[in-house]
């Protein structure tokens, strides 16, 4: 009995496994879309109706893949585990929280490290003049936020900077709650604000 259940568990995580590679392979082709879509817009290879309706009819499907993820996750604590970040990096792009491609896939696939390493990639940019000080803040807003959201832990000078920057341009309290029973998915969504004050109060 006890070698059944172990073989209908790894079939299961297998099937999942699939479903979840199936899944990031068409996230990656929508952020794709609009990665290049943004390259044809700053080389003026799209003129600006084409590039509106090419980049609706990008969020159209978007929108389409989250409502497909809502359904798959919803009441299924394993899928919230898998697909909880990616739902909620798809959220972030429909919403325009998060307008960064490479960051959206990152956060959709949870690699963390590759964040970091994204954000240490931004302050070089900056010092080499490659990205301006706006662009560059609204990356690192969008970064954290995402690490936060994969239950990393932030330093208090990180938590604050997010803090100033949500305040600012990135919403972080946009996103829709993954399930309503899920425990995981009221954490992942939690906002920054009381980390915040924590910090400030030490």
């Amino acid at each position: 009995m006890f070698s059944l259940d172990c073989k209908m568990s790894s079939h299961g995580k297998a099937e999942t496994d699939r479903l979840r590679k199936n899944l990031e392979e068409q996230l990656d082709r929508l952020v794709q879309q609009l990665e290049d879509l943004e390259d044809c817009r700053i080389n003026e290879t799209l003129d600006e109706t084409d590039y509106q309706e090419c980049k609706e009819d990008t969020m159209e499907q978007l929108r389409e893949f989250n409502e497909s993820l809502q359904r798959m996750i919803s009441g299924n604590m394993t899928l919230v585990d898998e697909l909880g970040a990616m739902q909620l990096a798809t959220q972030a792009a429909i919403s325009a929280a998060f307008q960064t491609p490479a960051v959206i896939r990152m956060f959709g696939k949870r690699e963390p490290t590759g964040l970091k390493e994204r954000l240490s990639q931004i302050d070089r940019d900056v010092k080499l003049g490659k990205l301006n000080k706006e662009a560059a803040d609204r990356q690192r807003g969008e970064i954290l936020s995402a690490l936060r959201q994969l239950g990393e832990k932030l330093e208090p000078s990180e938590l604050q900077l997010l803090e100033r920057l949500s305040l600012n341009n990135i919403d972080t309290t946009r996103y829709v709650q993954i399930t309503e029973t899920s425990g995981k998915g009221k954490m992942a969504l939690d906002v920054v604000g009381k980390e915040v004050k924590a910090t400030q109060d030490i």
